[in-house]
């Protein structure tokens, strides 16, 4: 990129888990090495920042790393100079309230599977944590707006489409490793390695199907045999289960844990989904039939307690995409990343461009450039995409715009949401329960 040193900064970064491990992605790439990286710890934790940089600084001091370290909550000075920005952020108190998202809709007859992502659980999250980094784009274009900007923080597809919404020309690409899934079970399943397949997905970020796979030596198409495989290589599948050995269960939970919607579009819709019950459910009316609550129920339980009770550490080892596509742009590389979460530009046929959508893409020097699967996007899929154009649409005015009446309006064309008198019901309380973070509605 034509500079001596480059500069990343993390943001959010008084997250152990976002700290520790982002750093250990960016100590191990020889890249990063050779241009001798400055990186940048920021958060408005000062205390918490403070202990991750001093481990991230005795990390380098014992490994000799040709790293330099700084930390600071004061954006003005972490965004001088940057060229690299890392947003992972949270607000208030991640499960607590990530439980109001996903507990409440359902008191109030709101059949969604979760509360995360999409349904009203994701609206909710979404209004809390779009503000802070809407807040964080702003600064980005005053002071470093040459920087190309990475998010980690959910609900990925309705932050990436608001900040888009405001800052036109922002560099802002959405990651998330959901991807990754089809690094473990394509292999298994075609019987072969994983770099003799070529594989593209496509779709919104955890609402993503497999388009396309072919054999890299022969170039034959795989995808028949992956929906041949498919059925027998799910329900054999086994794993250990750590919340059900803790309840006294056997070790071993064979077939289709956290996979009844995943089986339903794989048998209905002859497409393989690239994640679980948990995100896929969360965008469809009739999920909450087929889907696996209790394997839902056991994930979160299990996240939340790995989350809340490991003494994360720094490890040079490769966690996240983000270093990667930061080498591909500084070394002009060319290569193709299997899943980036961009501005639709007639990457999806017949979609609004103001959509993030999230397909594969080309990365070199000028970027981030995702490539069209118009050709190989399935109508019926692409119907329940639709109906989620209003919805992101209506949370960016909801936010931008403060009011409750959108706010409304984006519930109702949920749909999860099938109540009129009680959704209004739930909104209030939601606001009221919520309102140290959402008094900007109203």
């Amino acid at each position: 990129m034509g500079k001596e040193q480059l500069r990343i900064v993390l943001i959010g970064a008084g997250s152990a888990q976002f700290g520790y491990s982002t750093m250990g992605d960016i100590f191990q790439s020889d890249v990063l090495r050779g241009s001798k990286a400055h990186i940048v710890l920021h958060d408005i934790n000062a205390h918490t920042m403070a202990v991750v940089a001093e481990k991230g600084q005795a990390f380098i001091d014992e490994h000799q790393l040709p790293f330099t370290l700084s930390a600071t909550t004061s954006r003005e000075e972490a965004f001088q100079g940057a060229d690299f920005c890392i947003i992972s952020i949270e607000v208030g108190h991640r499960f607590n309230l990530w439980e109001q998202d996903w507990q409440v809709p359902l008191q109030f007859g709101m059949r969604q599977v979760y509360g995360e992502n999409g349904g009203p659980g994701g609206f909710f999250h979404s209004l809390r944590v779009i503000p802070p980094i809407l807040d964080i784009c702003e600064d980005v274009m005053r002071i470093c707006p040459q920087a190309f900007v990475f998010n980690f923080s959910n609900p990925m597809s309705r932050i990436c489409t608001t900040v888009y919404r405001k800052f036109k020309d922002i560099r802002f690409i959405g990651l998330c490793h959901e991807i990754a899934s089809l690094s473990k079970h394509l292999p298994k399943m075609l019987d072969t390695a994983l770099e003799n397949i070529h594989f593209r997905a496509g779709g919104l970020n955890h609402f993503s199907v497999l388009l396309e796979a072919k054999y890299r030596d022969s170039g034959k198409d795989a995808y028949p045999v992956i929906r041949e495989k498919a059925t027998a290589y799910f329900e054999h599948l086994q794993h250990l289960d750590p919340p059900r050995l803790q309840s006294g269960h056997s070790n071993w939970r064979p077939n289709w844990q956290e996979r009844g919607v995943f089986r339903t579009i794989l048998e209905k819709y002859d497409l393989l989904p690239i994640t679980t019950d948990s995100h896929f459910g969360e965008y469809l009316p009739w999920a909450y039939e087929v889907a696996d609550h209790e394997g839902i129920l056991d994930f979160y339980n299990m996240y939340k307690r790995d989350t809340m009770g490991s003494e994360p550490k720094i490890e040079m080892k490769l966690t996240e995409r983000v270093v990667p596509i930061i080498e591909g742009i500084v070394t002009d590389s060319g290569y193709e990343e299997a899943a980036v979460n961009v501005p639709n530009k007639g990457f999806i046929a017949d979609f609004p461009e103001f959509m993030v959508v999230e397909v594969p893409a080309i990365i070199n020097k000028d970027g981030v450039h995702g490539i069209s699967v118009r050709d190989l996007m399935p109508p019926g899929f692409v119907g329940l995409l639709y109906n989620q154009v209003a919805i992101h649409s209506l949370t960016a005015e909801t936010i931008l715009q403060g009011s409750r009446d959108i706010a409304l309006q984006a519930l109702l064309a949920d749909p999860i949401v099938d109540k009129v008198g009680a959704v209004e019901k739930m909104l209030d309380h939601m606001l009221d329960l919520q309102k140290d973070y959402l008094s900007y509605i109203n």
